[in-house]
This record gives structure tokens, sequence and C-alpha cells, in this order.
């Protein structure tokens, strides 16, 4: 059987905009923020899978920005686990812009990969 996405909603507001995180020059949803925005939805739906001292990071994104969403547009994003090998972890996620009968147009989608690693032993890694 396989896993129900895990699903986030954000809301777009001023600090979330092309304009504001230099990605452009419209007040419309950076696609930084949103490639952030799918990623925190990867990072939730594995949360409930690691292990005390575990944490996930990020190894690689494919992302299409398809549609702007402007200020004060409700977006749901969802990810959902398509590959498990060992430790890593790829998910399909797709964001879309809801409206008064739910989820309407596709903003983006594509696919995040991460990596489950001890936390301790991958800053030890990397300070020294």
């Amino acid at each position: 059987m396989e896993a129900a996405p895990t699903v986030l909603t954000f809301t777009v507001s001023d600090d979330d905009t092309a304009a504001a995180l230099g990605s452009g020059s419209l007040p419309v949803l950076a696609t930084p923020r949103l490639l952030a925005w799918c990623e925190a939805a990867t990072c939730a739906a594995v949360e409930g899978q690691l292990r005390d001292g575990e944490t996930s990071v990020g190894t690689r994104v494919q992302l299409e920005h398809l549609a702007p969403s402007p200020v004060g547009q409700e977006v749901e994003v969802s990810a959902r686990v398509v590959h498990t090998d060992g430790r890593l972890r790829r998910f399909s996620v797709a964001a879309r812009n809801l409206g008064p009968t739910g989820p309407g147009k596709l903003v983006g989608s594509g696919e995040v990969t991460r990596v489950v690693v001890d936390g301790d032993r991958f800053l030890e890694r990397i300070s020294g």
C-alpha cells in the first residue's frame, strides 16, 4: 500500500516574493521560496522514520515552477516518497494554489532526494 503524501500549507507573504528574495522583480512567489517549501514538506515526510540523533539532508532537487502565486495566495505543498534505498529517500513534490473549492492550479512539481544521516557524525565530518 502506498503511503499518503505529507501536505503542508503556506500563505505567500511579501517576504516570499521574487522581489524580496532577489530572484526577480515581481511581487509573486519566488522560486527559491517554493523550493524551501518543497524541502520542508520532504523533511516533514521523513521525520517519523528517523531514530534518535538522525536527520536528513537534501542532496538533489529537480523543480519546475509552472505558475505564479500572488501575495496572500495559499499554497498547498505535498511530498510523497517514491523511492527508498537504504538511507536514500526520493520524493515527488507538488505545489498547488488553494482556492475556495480546494487545490487548484499546479504551481510547481518535481523531485527532491534526501539522505538520512547521523547528525553528530555529519557535523564532525565538516568541522574538522
